[in-house]
This record gives C-alpha cells, sequence and structure tokens, in this order.
C-alpha cells in the first residue's frame, strides 16, 4: 500500500499554486496510485497532489462508486445553477462548513498516460472537482466562505486538537523525489 501522510491546514504547500503536469511518466502514475489509496485509506471523495506535497496539477477522486483522477483539468460550467452544502478537506481534519459551489461541472484534462478526458460532474462530483482544482490553485474551501462561515472555520480549526498555533507547520519530503515534480515549494 502507498498511503501517505496528508499536509494540514498551516502548510505552505496547501497555498501555492500547483505546476501544469508535463511528463507522463512512471512518476505521475506512481503519485496517481499514492492519491487514489490514500484517499480511500481517509475516506475522502478527492485528494489533491499538493495535499502530499507535490506540486504538479493532478486530484484523484471516489465519488458514488465512480474512482478517477485528472491530471491538469480545466473547468467550465454549463449554467449558472448552485448547490449549497456541508463541505470538509482532509487536510483541514474535522471541520464541515455548508459551502456554495456550482451544481454541474465539465472538466477536461488528460489521464495519467496523456490521453485526453473529459469528466462531467453534478451534485456531489461538482463540488469534489471544483473542491480540488482549488486545491491545484492554492485555494483552499474556506477561502469560498463568507465572513462569518469563515470566522467559525477559524474557530474550529484553533481549537482542533491536530492544530499548533505557536507552531510552524511540519514539512514532510514527499517520497516521489524532486525530479519533475518541483517539491521543496
Amino acid at each position: 500500500m502507498t498511503v501517505q501522510p496528508i499536509r494540514l491546514f498551516g502548510d505552505p504547500v496547501l497555498r501555492t499554486p500547483a505546476d501544469p503536469v508535463a511528463d507522463f511518466d512512471k512518476e505521475l502514475r506512481k503519485l496517481v496510485k499514492d492519491l487514489t489509496e490514500t484517499m480511500q485509506d481517509e475516506g475522502g471523495a478527492g485528494l489533491a497532489a499538493p495535499q502530499l506535497g507535490v506540486g504538479l496539477r493532478v486530484f484523484a477522486f471516489d465519488v458514488d462508486d465512480v474512482v478517477g483522477h485528472i491530471v491538469n483539468p480545466v473547468l467550465s460550467f454549463p449554467d449558472d445553477e448552485e448547490q449549497d452544502g456541508p463541505e470538509g478537506c482532509l487536510s483541514i481534519p474535522g471541520v464541515y462548513i455548508d459551502t456554495k459551489r456550482r451544481q454541474h461541472v465539465v472538466a477536461s484534462g488528460f489521464n495519467q498516460h496523456g490521453d485526453p478526458i473529459q469528466l462531467v460532474g453534478t451534485g456531489l462530483m461538482a463540488r469534489c472537482v471544483q473542491h480540488e482544482t482549488d486545491h491545484l490553485d492554492g485555494v483552499l474551501f474556506i477561502d469560498r466562505l463568507d465572513a462569518a462561515a469563515r470566522k467559525d472555520a477559524m474557530k474550529q480549526i484553533r481549537s482542533a486538537e491536530w492544530y499548533d498555533a505557536g507552531k510552524p507547520p511540519t514539512i514532510k519530503e514527499s517520497p516521489h523525489g524532486r525530479g519533475i515534480f518541483g517539491l521543496g515549494r
């Protein structure tokens, strides 16, 4: 099994925009496997590469028995319909806040072999795709909240057992090496 530690709120990699994937190679396939296995081990709906400390535009998802990944996603929205519901994040454990997202999304990108793919999502899949793509842009779901909800989220974070305001976040070396992943952010 290739379950990896997940970076938590406060780690700078979560606020750094990820680089596009240029090489569809063995290292990328290992990263996709690590993302998928770590996400499933944690019981998440999605997991983006920056959450494992890898600054590349790729994420895995597992929503309604649909398991997959997308590399270099570009999102479009077929309409303006919105949804509002609870959202959480494996990098902000235990915090769930109602968050507005688009109801429908189309993600265009590539699979781990470099073949073009398109993912059409509604409801929870649309929420997942938007959430994970935000991670690739250095955006966390709490950034999408209004001022009162963000204040509540920050209160929950500050009182969480895993959060230590007096200690800088622990930076762990990724098992994927420095190579094409441009680590050390």
